[in-house]
């Protein structure tokens, strides 16, 4: 398992930008791949964004393609998730994520809030 914790989460007009940090620690390497998912209460978790770790390849959900952008700084051992032009919608837990098997993702942190008010 690998410890992650988020950090960046709060409340922000539409419009607006925020940046979401996730440190990492407590692993034996290698990650795989690292990421970024959400959710609503009620609803399944949605994947928003991930970084594969051996070539920085990425991946966005379509409903954040050209908002957001996901990133790592190896040498702090941090995932960033940088959000802007958010919606309403954004408005979620999100969670930041890790695969250390090679199986997907395997570790998530205790989730920080995002809320978007219109």
């Amino acid at each position: 398992q690998v410890h992650l914790v988020e950090s960046g989460g709060g409340s922000v007009q539409a419009g607006g930008s925020q940046r979401l940090s996730c440190t990492v620690s407590g692993y034996t390497p290698p990650i795989y791949q690292m990421g970024w998912v959400r959710q609503v209460p009620g609803k399944a978790r949605e994947g928003v964004a991930r970084i594969y770790t051996s070539d920085g390849d990425t991946w966005y959900a379509d409903s954040v393609k050209g908002r957001f952008t996901i990133s790592q700084d190896n040498a702090k051992n941090t995932l960033y998730l940088q959000m802007n032009s958010l919606k309403p919608e954004d408005t979620a837990m999100y969670y930041c994520a890790a695969d250390n098997l090679g199986s997907g993702f395997n570790s998530y942190g205790q989730g920080t809030q995002v809320t978007v008010s219109s």
